[in-house]
Parts: C-alpha cells; structure tokens; sequence
C-alpha cells in the first residue's frame, strides 16, 4: 500500500510450528511442540533514491503444548536506512527486541532466560582522495535480563578505519577499534584492537573482507587479556545459483553471568536457487569459548549444522523449513546438551 512518494506499508504475518527435543539446551531434556503467530508492519521508504530504508514492528505469540510457564508475548521493533551518493556511505539502524530463548551461553537451568535487547549501529565511510577512504562508526548494545542470577550488560564500540585501493576491485586497510563493556554488578572493561586487512572483489568468484591484529582486554579488576584479532567473511560463487559463505573470528566476549570469554568461530552456508520458487542452503559452524575464571575457569566446544528451504508461491506468501542440531562439549559438569529442532513456517506480506 502506497503511502507517499517512494514510501510503501506492507502487513505482514508469519504462522510457524517447531519441534523441539530439548527447549531449554540442557543436558536433562525437555521436548515440546511449540506454535508462534506474529503479526506486524513493514514500512518500506526512499525506494530508487540516495537514502533507503525501513522500519518494522511485530509481536511473536508463542505457545508451548506441555510447558505453559514458557509461553510469551515479544515485541521486535527495527530500524534500518542507508545513504550513498557515489563518495558518502552512511548506514543507521536501531532495534528494540524482547527475547525468551537459551544460547549456549545464556541459559537458565530449566527456565527460558527473558531479556530486552536496545541496540544502535551508525557506520560512514566518504572519500579521502582518489585512492583512500576514511571510515567510522559507533555501535551500542544493551541486553536487561530479566531472571535472577544473569548481568546486564551495555558495550559501546567504536570502530575507525583507512581504505587504500591497491586495484579497481581491492582495498588494503588499517584500523583501530575501542570498546567499553559497562556490567551492572561485574567487572567492567576496555578493549582495544589493532587491525591491518583487506576488502573487495578477490578474485572473479571470491568477495568479501578480512581483518587481522592485536587485541587486548583491561578490566579494571584484574590482570589483561590478549589474542589474536581475527574478523572475516567471504562470498564465494559456486555456480551461478549457488554460493557459499565462509565466516571467522576470534574476539572477546561476557557471558549472561557476567564471565569473561574469548570466542573463536568458524562458519560456513552453502545456499542454492533451485527455481524462481526453491531455495535451499545447508549450514555449519563451530564456536570455541574459553571462560575466564579463577574459581570456576571452564572450555567449551558448540557445533550447529542447519538445513533449510524456502519455497515463494507468490510475491505475498512463502512456505520455509528448516531443521537444526545443536551439540556442546564442556569441561564443567552438567554444561553439556544436544538439541534437535524441526520448524516449518508459513510467511505473508501484503
């Protein structure tokens, strides 16, 4: 629906059943059916111009068959909008999200661990000369527990950056990175990292980035913290349908209780377009999380592998599936799971 110059206002709904053996990613399982219904807007604005965006707003309605207590009512609301002139590049997007999941490493016995999720992101990047590009950024980040025993966490990135173009297709690049991690009862922390890497179009088949260097962690309790930087994402084309994504990093982290980490990841998506209809793509990763402690120091070692399909009927309405096996490793007792997870769903936007 039309609702001025370039502006459009979609509904939207998504009806959604999953299967769940173990909903609450413990090592004692509990299985469920759960149902979800979620309503909302999409407003699509400044479509064929310099600035574009949108903003959405949902609510996601779930119930659980068997256990009642875990039954909620979540609101998403996003922001996104970009700016490119052909010199300036802005990007803003805000986002208010009620969660009630467990992750890996946010989990609450057998209980679903209830947060709010407040998060900035501005990035600009505009042209130094005719080779070099600045860029910078500030990103905010603040998750509200609302359980007993988990720690609000507020962090506050800003990352600068210098853009060489060594070809027509690749930057060479240099940067620094400052984040403050603010704990409500923890200790609180500086982070910094020195980066040297690379962007652009690689080779025919390969885009993407990849940044290397020095990161330390100063808390101020406490002795520092270091590691090797790592942040990359590459796109590969396989075939003219088909491509894969491969993704790294090794950064800092805290855990919902307010424990210092260091997070190594490895990722891969393959994705396929069968049709104009069918899409398919298959997924794995690993993440390698180290937890800091003097009483309670503790590794563990989390694979997801993903299957999943999305068949378009029409522009208005999409079918998807998808199926999910989580498995962690821990050295601490009583922090080990497996989960199996199959979802089907059914989208529309009018």
């Amino acid at each position: 629906m039309a609702v001025g110059d370039g502006a459009e206002l979609f509904l939207t709904a998504t009806l959604g059943v999953k299967a769940d053996d173990n909903i609450f990613m413990a090592t004692n399982k509990v299985d469920d059916i759960v149902f979800n219904v979620t309503p909302g807007v999409d407003l699509v604005f400044g479509k064929g111009s310099a600035n574009q965006g949108h903003l959405s707003l949902g609510v996601d309605v779930s119930r659980y068959s068997q256990t009642s207590g875990a039954d909620a009512e979540l609101l998403a609301l996003n922001f996104s909008s970009t700016y490119d002139d052909g010199k300036t590049k802005f990007s803003a997007s805000a986002g208010f999200n009620e969660l009630n999941q467990n992750t890996v490493d946010v989990r609450a016995g057998n209980n679903l661990n209830r947060r709010d999720v407040s998060t900035v992101d501005l990035k600009a990047e505009t042209s130094a000369t005719g080779k070099s590009k600045v860029g910078a950024g500030l990103k905010y980040s603040d998750t509200a527990y609302k359980r007993t025993g988990n720690v609000d966490l507020t962090t506050v990135t800003i990352p600068l950056n210098y853009y060489y173009a060594v070809t027509e297709k690749v930057d060479l690049s240099a940067g620094f990175q400052y984040r403050n991690v603010d704990l409500k009862t923890g200790i609180d922390a500086k982070e910094y990292f020195y980066r040297v890497g690379a962007r652009g179009e690689f080779s025919p088949m390969v885009t993407g980035s990849v940044m290397v260097g020095y990161g330390s962690r100063e808390p101020k309790v406490g002795g520092s913290k270091t590691l090797f930087d790592l942040d990359a994402m590459l796109n590969v084309a396989l075939t003219p349908k088909s491509s894969l994504q491969l993704t790294a990093s090794n950064d800092f982290g805290v855990s919902a209780a307010g424990q210092e980490q260091k997070n190594f990841s490895l990722g891969g998506i393959l994705s396929s377009k069968v049709s104009d209809q069918l899409s398919l793509r298959a997924g794995l990763s690993y993440r390698g999380i180290n937890y800091y402690s003097i009483t309670q120091p503790r590794t563990d070692d989390y694979v997801e592998a993903q299957l999943g399909m999305d068949y378009v009927i029409s522009t208005s309405v999409k079918l998807s599936g998808a199926y999910a096996y989580r498995n962690n490793k821990s050295d601490l007792a009583g922090s080990e799971f497996n989960n199996n997870v199959l979802s089907l769903s059914a989208n529309f936007r009018y």
